[in-house]
């Protein structure tokens, strides 16, 4: 383990907005997140990395509940961002998160359609229309759950679908031409905007969903993940997951 000086552990604790630059962290820091936060955070991992010389932030997208189990299964994880409360509740009932996880961002559903949208899709009552093939994260993936939501409060019976594990599932599919639509994150839309494009989903009928962050008690490199969370809540980190579409929290 990667022993920090008490020197270090302080300034960690007194960071409090933006990137500090300056601090001698010399550390693998390890950030599991959903897979929808794959552009915001890998951006916020470089400017890090650039502002605190020595670390090196390691990361692994993935959906939330396979990136829970592989927590709960005891990979060396420092921090953990989920895209729901749920997810992350259930590290926090595992004892496996320290202090209380603080939600640092919000997302909103639309729908991802091929470039040019040829199947001329305008609503969430048009993916249910015989013949459309539709793709959307499977049920216990915050998406799939967050997309069923959203067809019932539409008044809307879930098309038959794909069941894909994260959102870059369903976004490939999409932009394969293997289906007509599919449902995923406003952020997801964005980051796939030269390949793909959105169709709105009114807000009557979108869900929105809340994105915590917390280090785990295990954290291999305590002090350092501490002060990358703070980064990520702080005014340089909100700035960036702006810039890809999230709301603030």
């Amino acid at each position: 383990m990667c022993r920090l000086p008490v020197s270090l552990v302080t300034a960690a604790s007194a960071f409090i907005v933006g990137f500090t630059p300056g601090l001698a962290l010399s550390a693998e820091l390890a950030v599991s997140a959903a897979a929808s936060l794959t552009a915001a955070l890998t951006e916020a991992a470089a400017a890090f990395e650039k502002a605190n010389a020595g670390t090196d932030v390691k990361t692994n997208f993935a959906g939330s509940p396979t990136l829970v189990q592989q927590i709960l299964e005891g990979a060396p994880v420092d921090v953990f961002a989920s895209a729901d409360e749920p997810n992350m509740q259930k590290l926090v009932d595992a004892g496996k998160v320290t202090g209380k996880p603080a939600v640092f961002a919000r997302n909103r559903l639309e729908i991802i359609v091929e470039k040019g949208n040829p199947k001329k899709i305008a609503s969430l009552a048009d993916l249910a229309k015989p013949g459309m093939v539709v793709a959307l994260c499977g049920p216990t993936v915050p998406a799939g759950r967050y997309a069923r939501e959203a067809f019932s409060k539409a008044g809307v019976a879930v098309p038959k679908s794909s069941e894909e594990l994260d959102v870059k599932g369903v976004v490939a599919k999409v932009i394969l031409g293997e289906v007509d639509a599919g449902v995923v994150y406003v952020t997801d839309v964005h980051a796939a905007s030269d390949e793909a494009e959105g169709v709105a989903i009114p807000e009557a009928s979108n869900v929105i969903g809340s994105y915590p962050i917390a280090v785990l008690k295990d954290a291999p490199n305590r002090a350092a993940a501490d002060l990358f969370v703070k980064t990520v809540l702080g005014a340089e980190g909100r700035s960036i997951l702006e810039r890809y579409g999230f709301l603030a929290p």
